[in-house]
């Protein structure tokens, strides 16, 4: 079965979708990355949707549900890299994402994971 990759960063993980999603791939992320917040002790998740050209109510929701799976497991969730097309078919949609933190791009994400921890970090990337 196919998979998308989690990359641990530290306290982090790292999800970088570059496939189209569909809902059976969907609801294997969702597992994995519970999973691995749970197995490695995360402290968060960036979820990177920028090569997402569309997505539907169903992965709007999915994505939903991991900021909440990761808040009851002690983990802050970010999505980055969003569309302006994305975006406005999720408020077309009427979807709010309620509880998703989102950030323009990974730098932006981390940052904002090190803020929300707790953890000011100076500068990401040198």
């Amino acid at each position: 079965m196919e998979r998308i990759p989690i990359l641990r960063m530290g306290q982090f993980l790292l999800v970088t979708i570059q496939v189209d999603m569909h809902d059976r791939l969907a609801m294997q992320l969702q597992d994995d990355l519970t999973q691995r917040i749970s197995e490695w002790n995360s402290k968060g998740v960036l979820i990177d949707i920028s090569t997402l050209e569309i997505v539907d109510s169903f992965i709007g929701r999915m994505l939903a549900n991991i900021a909440a799976m990761a808040r009851v497991l002690d983990a802050e969730a970010v999505v980055v890299g969003m569309q302006p097309a994305v975006a406005i078919t999720l408020v077309e949609l009427g979807m709010s994402l309620e509880g998703v933190r989102t950030a323009l791009n990974v730098e932006s994400g981390m940052e904002l994971l090190y803020e929300l921890r707790g953890d000011f970090h100076e500068e990401i990337g040198g």
